[in-house]
């Protein structure tokens, strides 16, 4: 089975609209069309950039993305966003349950899973993050976390919508920090991944999901992590930031 790369930039709350648009003109002027034949390449701007980028990215091959959304499809939900609105945009995929969404807004396993069925059964592209703290790493509780957290997904994913499911394991002591996960380290925990999807789909549907790294992903270490047999691509945060390094790992 030879799944698709997914190499994919999440900006988080960075780049006003003018200086957003430059760094998105830049990595669509300059994505070859022989990249996107080896790997699909996503972004993920603040919403507050999605409709003005629509124009940009039509044609270019790229896929546009949001960075979270609400489980209901309406309501009295003050400042969400759900699926059907970014849906009308349109958008084709959106990240949940980042570290920072589960850190700083208090989102759970639980919000999580709902999430992705929403996103899931409305067709768009859910990339599901996991990841565990450096403490629960060091308890030796870092395979029992990602699962608790892959398995809440997973159960309300149904098997028929898997074909949009990605899942983004990204270890918390990684993400910002400049320290990357160990090649090996990151393998053996997308090998874990995927024994649970198996659980769940059977091992063909586990064979065809794409398991994406994030943690300090760049230029320099993309290769090696991409080359194990169990990473399909990244999820890239402050690299995605500068064309020419989000450019280059697209290229590894």
């Amino acid at each position: 089975m030879t799944r698709k790369r997914i190499v994919a930039g999440n900006w988080k709350m960075n780049t006003d609209l003018q200086d957003g648009y430059t760094l998105m003109k830049e990595i669509v002027s300059n994505v070859h069309v022989e990249d996107l034949d080896k790997c699909e390449v996503m972004i993920f701007p603040p919403y507050i950039h999605l409709k003005t980028f629509i124009n940009t990215i039509n044609g270019s091959g790229l896929v546009l993305g949001a960075q979270n959304c609400h489980y209901e499809e309406s309501g009295a939900y003050t400042g969400e966003v759900s699926v059907p609105m970014l849906k009308s945009v349109p958008v084709e995929a959106v990240i949940l349950g980042h570290s920072e969404r589960r850190q700083y807004f208090n989102e759970t396993n639980e919000t999580v899973g709902l999430k992705a069925e929403a996103v899931t059964r409305n067709g768009l592209i859910a990339i599901a993050c996991c990841g565990e703290t450096l403490e629960q790493r060091k308890a030796d509780q870092h395979f029992d976390v990602v699962a608790a957290q892959v398995n809440e997904v997973i159960a309300k994913v149904e098997a028929g919508n898997t074909d949009k499911l990605v899942i983004a394991y990204e270890p918390v002591w990684a993400i910002g920090t400049g320290v990357t996960a160990s090649a090996e380290q990151a393998q053996e925990m997308h090998a874990h991944i995927r024994s649970l999807l198996e659980v769940r789909y059977g091992a063909a549907i586990a064979n065809e999901i794409r398991i994406l790294y994030g943690g300090s992903v760049k230029p320099a270490n993309a290769e090696e992590l991409f080359g194990q047999p169990d990473i399909d691509g990244g999820l890239i945060g402050g690299a995605s930031l500068k064309a020419s390094d989000f450019l280059n790992i697209i290229r590894a």
